[in-house]
This record gives C-alpha cells, structure tokens and sequence, in this order.
C-alpha cells in the first residue's frame, strides 16, 4: 500500500505537468482526491491492515494529499496569472486614439416651452394643479355646464371606457376639481395630456396637451385676464407681441373669447400663414360662469373669476415656427436636433 501511495504521488505529479488549462487541474483533482478518487479509495482499504501498519500508512497517505494540493495550488496560480496576462494582452488600448464624443441630449420643444410657461405663471403666483387623465362624465362635462346631449359636446367627442367615464377632453376638469377642495383666492394652471378623436393632421392630433388656468377671487375682471394672457406672450414672443380678444361662446365662460396673436411671420400685414388676417388663434377663454362656480359651491355674488385654455402644441409651433404638428411626435433626431 505504501508503494502504491508512492506511486499515486509520482502520476500525480507527471500529470500535473500537462494541465494546460483549469479545468484540466479540477479533472485531475477529482482524479486524485475526489470522493472516488484514487487515494480516497486506499484510505478505504486501511481497515484491513495491521495496528501497527494503520499509522504509517495514514501519515504518509496525508502527507502525499497534502503534496498533491500544494502542487495543485501552485499550478492554479501559475494559470491564472498566465491568462490574465493573455487577457491584458488582448484588450491593449491605444491611448492616443481620439475618443469618442458622446452625444448629449436636450429638452424636447414640447417639454422647454411648458416649462418655461410654467416658470412664468409661478413667477404671477399661480400654483400648479393635476387631475386624472382618465375622468367621469361629471367632471369633463356636466360641471362646465354641459349637461348630457349639449350640442357642445360634439366638438369634444372623445374616448370613452364606459357610458360615465371618458378620457379626458381638456384639463378643465382640474379646475373643477380645485375649486370643490379649495376656498378662494384660487389662482391655478393645471398642464397635462387631452385627448379628443380628431383624425391626424398637420394641425390635429387624437392626443394633445393643454394648460388651462384659473384665478377665482373677489373682483377679478375682464381686464385681468387680458393683462395676464398679454403678459404671458410677451414673455414667451418677445415685447413687441400683441393679442386681440374676440367675442365667442363657451358653455362655462360668461362672457368669453377667442384669443389671437398678431402673426409672427407677416407682424399683422396679412399672410398665407394667417390667412391674410393678421392674426392667428391661440386660445379660448372668458369669465368663469356664475353656474360653474355656483356647482362648486362658491358663491358668484361674491367671487368672480376667469379661465383659460392653451394649446401646448400651438404654443410651441409658434414659437419654433413649426408648420406640421405631427413633427412634433415623430422623435425624428434630424427635427429635434435643431432646438
């Protein structure tokens, strides 16, 4: 047993020599010292020998282990750093190469031009205020004044889940929403996605977004929406810009108005773009109605208020001179990479 003890040790050894790789040095510890291993089976036979043959046997069976994972750990290290040089010597980086530039990314036109709306109402002291995009027929209608089968409805025909619950229309129903939870002075512009069934066009998208605003305090006029709306273009076209107000009809605006901007491309001479008026649309808006503000349980024989509502998108296709909505929603980088 003590010679083929001796003789393991040597095959061991010889073997050793020959690993090339790791796998190669765990298939020969397996080999070896594994659970089936050959030395492990010449410790299974020491019950048949003698007392006096057990110790001298088990001495030198460990110290032959003991040998063979020395070797075997000296050889592991040998191969590790082996590959780690080969791996170095694959990945060698030219250091004098030119590196390469990472493209930064910006603010899209949409996302700078709310913001900077936003900036400007919160410098005026409004707050802003956000609702579900997904509404009841409550809030998205019959609060503004349009009870079920108002002719208003048909031009804000929208998507409905079920007979009471829509896809909003307009962030009115913010207002509507403030004003039930919040005692006046209310001064308030609530952003956000609308949704109406418009079919796609250069001017018209089923998915859109608006900023409405609201002020609601004792003695608000007239004069103080149209001070607010002009400040608010001057700030976003620039001090020349001017506004005009006409006579329009809102179901939850009384008295109300379009609102229109002299013509950037033509400065109110008339134009293709502005179809030769002068001016374009913007937005609508007016004095909220006594009746809204009533179903809110704010009293219109002390209160009075006004509300707004802006095209995001024609905000911002003014100010970029954009003449194709769709551009906006394409996320074609040869557009976007101009502003």
């Amino acid at each position: 047993m003590k010679n083929r003890l001796e003789e393991i040790k040597q095959i061991a050894e010889q073997e050793l020599d020959k690993c090339e790789s790791l796998d190669a040095l765990e298939n020969l510890r397996v080999k070896f010292l594994g659970k089936k291993g050959e030395l492990t089976a010449i410790l299974k036979q020491m019950g048949s020998l003698s007392a006096e043959e057990r110790p001298v046997v088990g001495q030198l069976a460990n110290t032959v282990r003991t040998a063979i994972e020395g070797d075997i750990a000296k050889r592991t290290q040998a191969l590790k750093a082996e590959l780690a040089k080969k791996q170095l010597a694959a990945e060698k980086l030219d250091v004098t190469l030119p590196g390469k530039k990472q493209s930064l990314g910006r603010l899209h036109p949409l996302t700078a031009t709310l913001n900077d709306i936003k900036e400007i109402f919160l410098g005026m002291g409004f707050e802003i205020a956000e609702g579900p995009e997904v509404e009841t027929d409550h809030y998205c209608f019959e609060a503004l004044n349009m009870p079920k089968h108002h002719p208003a409805r048909d031009t804000q025909d929208t998507f409905y889940i079920n007979d009471n619950v829509v896809l909003r229309t307009q962030t009115s129903s913010v207002q509507i929403r403030t004003m039930e939870n919040k005692k006046p002075p209310i001064r308030i512009i609530s952003p956000g996605r609308v949704y109406r069934s418009d079919t796609v066009d250069a001017t018209h998208s089923p998915l859109f977004h608006q900023i409405e605003g609201l002020v609601v305090d004792k003695g608000i006029t007239m004069g103080d929406l149209k001070g607010t709306l002009e400040l608010l273009m001057k700030r976003i076209y620039g001090e020349d810009c001017r506004i005009r107000l006409r006579p329009h009809h809102f179901p939850y605006t009384e008295p109300s108005a379009e609102v229109d901007m002299m013509c950037f491309n033509c400065r109110g001479e008339g134009c293709p773009l502005c179809k030769n008026e002068g001016y374009i649309e913007l937005l609508g808006a007016g004095m909220v109605h006594p009746k809204v503000l009533e179903g809110c349980g704010i009293d219109p024989e002390v209160y009075s208020g006004f509300a707004f509502g802006i095209g995001l998108e024609r905000i911002t296709m003014g100010r970029y001179k954009i003449d194709d909505l769709r551009l906006l929603y394409e996320n074609d980088m040869r557009f976007l990479g101009q502003f």
